[in-house]
């Protein structure tokens, strides 16, 4: 623990990418002469993390060998744990006009700039690589391999400074920086804190699973994840609106707040877990809970496999405790939330329903059950699919 008995960045150091004052005025002037690279949604997210720390000790995109090290041993080649690569991917043609040496100007799809890179190092992008290691398959129908393939062929890495991490970030009231909720949780008083990782709206069992670790914890972090997610996936700002509406209702306000990560979502199952978990160490928090199937798509990933890939480091390594739990559901025999580990009773006597149960069901109008979801959440998601929203 650091001092206030914050648990220490990953690495050591909490990194600020983000430049102020007469420095960050004289690269906004001389951008305009130099070459330009616009970013892909990915990499966005990836340099506002960057930027602010999420993604601590880098203080950059990786160079080849950093690259290499992360796919063939998920560790960074000083030994530190770190499972995704971080990469800036460029076409053949752009990084034919980059030298090593050059300050690149970063923009997003709007031509705003965003930092200053100045290249260090070009290399192949070995995506095969990256989807075969990471991903654990080249099929192009997984999402996050398919965001893979279609990135630039040669990356760049070299020194970072960051003018804006993002133009027009969406919520940015609860777009809290690493150094923010550490802040907060000084603030608060909270030594122990769980983060809660979520790309859909909270349901029954989720929300059972945050209470559960709370009760273990000084204090709960909800941090949905904001940045990329695959079509299908609810949109965030009807997400805010059911965490808001769940949090007002059924959370104590003295041990629960909120805030956006700026992630782009991987898909990645359990190499992602563990860099979930990184940047949730990175935010403050002591603990991190693991469902069945974190960061999974389709079938790629064993239903538990995010949770055993922590037992793959070294006791401590990761430096942040991971919370496992069991898929939970409404037991009528017990008349509560429960799991396997907690209950004899047999499946008839449990309320489960796909995917495509839950959203026909909302697409009539037609609330799930009370011990599936709760109203207000259901409401909300009824008015979204009707307004398309």
């Amino acid at each position: 623990m650091s001092k206030h008995g914050l648990i220490p960045p990953h690495g050591g150091t909490l990194v600020n990418l983000v430049l102020e004052g007469a420095r960050a005025e004289a690269l906004k002037q001389s951008a305009a002469e130099m070459a330009k690279v616009t970013l892909g949604e990915r990499e966005q997210c990836d340099l506002e993390l960057l930027a602010i720390g999420g993604l601590s000790p880098l203080t950059g995109f990786m160079g080849e060998k950093e690259f290499h090290s992360v796919c063939d041993t998920m560790h960074l080649t000083n030994g530190v744990p770190w499972t995704v690569p971080i990469v800036c991917p460029v076409d053949r043609g752009v990084a034919g006009r980059i030298s090593v040496g050059q300050p690149v100007a970063l923009h997003d799809e709007q031509g705003r700039l965003l930092a200053v890179l100045t290249v260090t190092e070009k290399y192949t992008h070995d995506k095969r690589k990256e989807a075969e290691k990471v991903f654990g398959t080249k099929e192009a129908a997984h999402p996050g391999v398919a965001v893979t393939m279609t990135q630039g062929d040669i990356c760049l890495a070299g020194t970072l400074e960051v003018l804006t991490p993002r133009h027009e970030p969406q919520f940015p009231d609860s777009r809290l920086t690493p150094a923010r909720t550490r802040a907060a949780f000084v603030e608060h008083g909270w030594e122990t804190v769980v983060a809660f990782q979520t790309r859909n709206p909270i349901h029954r069992a989720h929300e059972y699973i945050t209470k559960c670790a709370l009760e273990i914890c000084n204090g709960l972090l909800i941090h949905p994840l904001v940045g990329q997610t695959q079509k299908g996936d609810i949109p965030a700002d009807v997400r805010m609106k059911c965490y808001e509406a769940l949090l007002a209702n059924y959370y104590n306000p003295k041990n629960t707040m909120m805030s956006v990560l700026p992630a782009a979502m991987r898909y990645a199952g359990p190499r992602e877990a563990i860099h979930h978990a990184i940047m949730r160490k990175n935010y403050g928090c002591t603990h991190f809970i693991v469902g069945r199937d974190h960061a999974g798509v389709g079938t790629y990933y064993g239903t538990y496999d995010a949770q055993k890939i922590f037992d793959e480091f070294e006791p401590g390594e990761i430096g942040i405790a991971p919370l496992k739990f069991e898929h939970t559901f409404w037991c009528k025999k017990s008349g509560a939330m429960a799991s396997d580990k907690t209950t004899n009773s047999t499946k008839e006597d449990r309320v489960f329903l796909s995917g495509t149960a839950v959203r026909d069901m909302l697409a009539k109008g037609q609330r799930p059950p009370v011990e599936f979801t709760r109203p207000e959440i259901a409401d909300i998601l009824i008015e979204s699919m009707r307004t398309g929203a």
